[in-house]
């Protein structure tokens, strides 16, 4: 008797985000005193990753007012088509 493969399940999206920070120029814009400075964290797989980064990150620089991080959804840049605006993704 054959033993029928289980069947997988679906696989998940890949939403793909990019963790970076930089010192800015003044508190109130998003300007970036030094391109060259910019701390690039990392590429993460989904929301809940990138955010676990980028708050590690931001906690090593509080003491740095200047010193900002973000999270950019490059999922949303790569396939606007599909973009899940409003979605904690």
């Amino acid at each position: 008797m054959a033993v029928k493969d289980k069947p997988k399940a679906p696989a998940k999206k890949q939403l793909l985000h990019l963790v970076f920070g930089g010192e800015l120029t003044e508190l109130d814009k998003v300007e970036f005193g030094d391109l060259k400075k910019l701390d690039i964290v990392g590429i993460y797989p989904n929301y809940a990753q990138a955010y676990d980064a980028w708050k590690d990150a931001a906690q090593r620089t509080v003491d740095n007012a200047h010193m900002r991080y973000f999270i950019v959804h490059l999922h949303r840049l790569l396939d606007p088509e599909h973009d899940t605006s409003g979605a904690r993704d």
